[in-house]
């Protein structure tokens, strides 16, 4: 048995030092995205069906929590978690018992097992890339190269090649400094470069005295600092080298921020979704923040403000984000998180993770009621003093300090904190990557099973009630993402004392078991009328004036002094014992947020709020809408440019200046809408053009050799997506130069149907696309990596439609009559059939934007019979009502297809209301109705605008 092993080691070794050569020669060659792709089919090929994969037991956890940042800077996005390995990390397996891991830059680690020389890094073997240049020579790197111009040095240390494929050409560095950049609970030594045009972040690659770049491996760490060291350097194997090359024009802002409480941090968020967090340990942070804003000036101006949480800007002339918050054009969820951000709580430092509120104390009734006071934590008490027993002793151990003669500088009610990094990811545990970081922080395993995080109900008991080192509160998590509840990964947890098997959470009786449903009832409460009117006291607990001081004494809301940031000067610790005490204390039990002065003075103007301010959602006016008597051409009175269709509507946009509309085969162009691209012609070329005008069409044939297209979609002012009978999507990127586009460029060509696609539909907000096929599937796209993230399930015909909800991310497809409802992540919520009527197959469809907190979530679709069918997904009696009222018979409906579990906790969608334009536009009832080809909600989701087959546009709104 050991011989057939080593046996099998050894070949397995072999053949992926072969399948690993291939990918370096790519490397070199400069085809890093192909060497991508052929990663991810190696890893699948080799290892989940090779004779060490085993197809029922997959090498990783499933699923990963991605980083991307969507509206209200949540992150709902999951993906799976060997394509995200392969994509974001480029990180491939190891051979080794009982599973290989390995990183892509380690390649000594391999020559150990291979002949000398028969494998390595651009080192031993000169290969000249695509644009005849040497890959060996570091042209672009001179302090790489001033003290060593040896072959073998530069063999010695290969990896810094890995920097020298990501430049862009001719780039020149300008200034280096290192860094530690920091994940979660963790951090990476590394060097940051500065470019003409672009910046690097290199990791696991060390900056030494002489200013040259090494790898981890290779030389000396350059941190001075002790604890940060260990950080970086602890639970580390050497050869996780990375670079990652971002243009200035990326950055979106850059927030000072403090790392083990000192001000050496700055967190860069890109326009793109993503952030890095850099420590500079050894720099001046305020001198490199400075050298950002040579690159680009706008970032010195730049506060937190709505661009900054990702959320809609709303008009009404110049506005504080109280003032918003106050007049309820903002939810509490937004103005919670901007507090987080302005107090420097930060995604990716688990040590000052965002902090939320525990909002309700009940967790035993079967219906959850928020207009009773009683369903509600006290928010005007932090959680140590919740119970009046609890409160006395915490009063009395802050006193006792006194009595026993102790420093009274020590004194305080919480030896713990309400947010830590183990705390987070206890909540998280379920979900990676915060598994592995919940086992780092409990020694390797995790904790005993009745310790973990296993009840909603009982984890407020402990914290609020039971035990007396217990004082945590809620992350954003439990205000939007489902996901972490249930044990998706299969976690073996273990068992607790009763003989009950650790899986999901358990949820109160009032969520029926659905983590779904806990999350929609708990936003609810969150935005409720009674958090609203009183969530300012609990702002100032956490945020403001009774953070610390007198205040905080009276409110029996201190914490230990090392927590604070302003009464430890680390700076002045010179033992470095001590100091190195200090920070571990910090990193273990937390962080105090930095205070917001705002409430010093203003606490009292938030009992003016008031649910007023609040639109009424969309639903309640179904019953209500009414036909406007007009058609497009008509509409062009009201400030509606000239151009109209001449055949069946394929494209509606409601701007502030009026309805524009164009015929099928075309697409509006955002953001000012001006400009058109256009499809479908005989010769397979396509072009664009001005809205309102035939002149200045610019034609390209680029397209032709993509075969006939079907469907496109426009989610930027450059950027292009196509697809039709080659089955391929087609992203493309153009230009303008004066006004008129001038080049069309294939970014990337993305394979994964069978048959032509059909339609498609993107949201720049969560950063996704959809694509739906003959095949009967639907993929989901990254539209920033422009890779695979996941497939929707086989529907029951060729789709039709999809649609993307830019509040929530829910996804729309549709087959035939059948409507189809998905979380952002693929999981079926709902499905119906719409109609029974064969000639009521649905052609287009849309989401009406509510509140994203609102569990009447709006659905419209248009149907080939010329029927809008307006509909709405929940969970009984409240939208049955509205169904009823309209005479309707209710219908519900669920797919026949294996596996579906839409509807298991009872999860449906509701038809509330038909509306058909043709009998209210003609004034009587008509045999032939045209299709209904284009639908469009207004932005405040008062008018519903539909396009039919005939080329006319008409309005439903509550005013008519």
């Amino acid at each position: 048995f050991v011989s057939c092993m080593e046996q099998y080691r050894r070949i397995g070794q072999e053949l992926y030092a072969s399948l690993y050569k291939n990918h370096v020669q790519m490397l070199q060659c400069g085809y890093s995205k192909a060497a991508k792709d052929w990663m991810i089919l190696e890893e699948q090929l080799f290892y989940r069906r090779g004779p060490w994969g085993g197809a029922s037991r997959p090498l990783e956890p499933r699923w990963i929590l991605d980083c991307y940042e969507g509206p209200s800077r949540m992150r709902r996005r999951i993906q799976h978690a060997n394509t995200q390995a392969t994509m974001m990390r480029m990180k491939i397996p190891l051979f080794s018992s009982p599973r290989f891991y390995f990183s892509l830059p380690c390649f000594l680690q391999i020559n150990n097992s291979i002949a000398q020389g028969e494998m390595t890094l651009n080192g031993a073997e000169r290969e000249m890339d695509k644009k005849g240049l040497d890959c060996n020579q570091l042209t672009f790197f001179p302090a790489l190269h001033e003290s060593f111009h040896s072959e073998d040095f530069l063999e010695l240390c290969v990896e810094r090649q890995i920097i020298l494929q990501e430049f862009a050409e001719n780039e020149k560095v300008t200034f280096k400094c290192s860094v530690a950049v920091v994940q979660g609970h963790t951090a990476l030594e590394g060097v940051l470069l500065f470019g003409k045009e672009h910046f690097y972040i290199c990791e696991c690659f060390v900056l030494s005295p002489l200013e040259e770049v090494y790898c981890t491996r290779h030389c000396l760490s350059s941190i001075s600092d002790p604890f940060i060291f260990n950080l970086c350097h602890k639970d580390h194997a050497v050869g996780n080298q990375m670079c990652s090359r971002y243009s200035y024009n990326d950055i979106k802002e850059i927030h000072l921020m403090r790392f083990l409480l000192q001000e050496i941090a700055l967190e860069i968020f890109f326009k793109n979704g993503y952030s890095r967090f850099l420590v500079f340990h050894d720099s001046d942070r305020n001198k490199i923040f400075k050298r950002f804003c040579s690159f680009q000036p706008d970032l010195k101006s730049k506060g937190i403000t709505e661009e900054s949480l990702n959320i809609r800007k709303h008009s009404g002339g110049e506005k504080t984000m109280l003032q918003k918050w106050q007049k309820r054009e903002i939810s509490n969820f937004d103005y919670l998180m901007y507090l987080n951000t302005l107090a420097g709580r930060s995604y990716n430092d688990y040590m000052q993770y965002p902090v939320f509120p525990w909002v309700l104390a009940d967790y035993h009734s079967e219906t959850l009621n928020l207009t009773n006071p009683h369903t509600f934590r006290d928010l005007s008490k932090p959680m140590g003093a919740q119970t009046v027993e609890r409160k006395h002793k915490f009063i009395q151990r802050y006193s006792e300090v006194e009595k026993s003669e102790g420093d009274l500088a020590a004194r305080c009610h919480y030896c713990t904190h309400y947010s830590s990094a183990i705390i987070v990811a206890s909540y998280l545990v379920r979900m990676e990557p915060f598994t592995q970081t919940f086992c780092s922080l409990q020694g390797g395993s995790f904790d005993v099973a009745d310790r973990m995080f296993h009840s909603v109900k009982s984890t407020w008991e402990s914290a609020s009630r039971d035990n007396m080192s217990d004082v945590r509160e809620l992350i954003p998590e439990f205000f939007y993402l489902p996901e972490f509840l249930t044990n998706a990964n299969h976690f073996e947890f273990g068992c607790m004392q009763d003989g009950t098997v650790l899986g999901d959470v358990q949820l109160p009786p009032w969520a029926d078991g659905d983590p779904h449903k806990f999350i929609l009832l708990h936003r609810q409460a969150l935005e409720s009328d009674y958090v609203s009117a009183h969530l300012h006291c609990w702002i100032d607990l956490i945020f403001g004036h009774k953070q610390h001081g007198s205040a905080a004494v009276e409110a029996v809301n201190t914490y230990h002094p090392y927590f604070y940031g302003d009464k430890t000067d680390l700076n002045n610790v010179k033992d470095p014992l001590i100091k190195s005490t200090i920070l571990g204390f910090i990193s273990n039990f937390g962080q105090i947020p930095k205070q917001v002065p705002l409430y010093q003075d203003r606490r009292e103007t938030m009992l003016s709020l008031h649910s007023s301010g609040i639109l009424p959602p969309f639903m309640s006016s179904l019953q209500n809408l009414k036909l406007s008597p007009v058609t497009l051409k008509e509409l062009n009175m009201f400030s509606v440019l000239s151009d109209y269709p001449k055949g069946a509507i394929g494209h509606i946009v409601h701007t502030e200046k009026g309805i524009l509309a164009v015929e099928k085969n075309k697409v509006l162009i955002p953001p000012l809408w001006s400009k058109t691209f256009c499809w479908g012609f005989e010769d397979f070329t396509c072009c664009f053009g001005n809205y309102g005008s035939e002149k200045n069409v610019t034609t390209f044939e680029c397209m032709a050799d993509w075969g006939k297209c079907l469907c496109a979609v426009c989610p930027s002012a450059t950027t292009i997506i196509t697809a039709g009978t080659s089955s391929v999507v087609c992203v493309w990127e153009f230009s303008l130069v004066k006004d008129k586009v001038k080049c069309l460029n294939l970014r990337e060509a993305l394979y994964g149907h069978t048959q032509a696609v059909t339609c498609l539909a993107a949201s720049v907000t969560y950063s996704i696309f959809v694509s739906g096929s003959d095949d009967r599937t639907c993929i989901i796209w990254d539209l920033n990596q422009l890779t695979y993230i996941n497939q929707l399930p086989s529907h029951g015909a060729s789709l039709c439609s999809v649609a993307i909800n830019n509040s929530t991310g829910d996804i729309i497809s549709c087959a035939g009559s059948y409507l189809y409802l998905w979380t952002v992540n693929g999981q079926l919520l709902a499905s119906i059939n719409t109609t029974c009527s064969p000639k009521s197959h649905i052609v287009c469809c849309c989401f009406a934007e509510v509140m994203d907190w609102d569990t009447r979530s709006i659905i419209i679709t248009g149907s080939m019979d010329g029927v809008v069918r307006v509909g709405g997904w929940g969970r009984g009696k409240g939208i049955l009502i509205h169904y009823q009222a309209a005479g309707l018979k209710p219908q519900r409906g669920t797919t026949e297809e294996p596996g579906s579990t839409g509807n298991k906790c009872g999860k449906h969608l509701v038809l509330c209301r038909e509306l058909n334009p043709s009998p209210a536009l003609t004034g009587k009832p008509s045999k032939t109705s045209p299709a209904v080809t284009a639908l469009a909600v207004s932005r405040n989701s008062s008018k519903l605008l539909v396009g039919d087959d005939w080329g006319r546009v008409c309005c439903w709104s509550v005013d008519g």
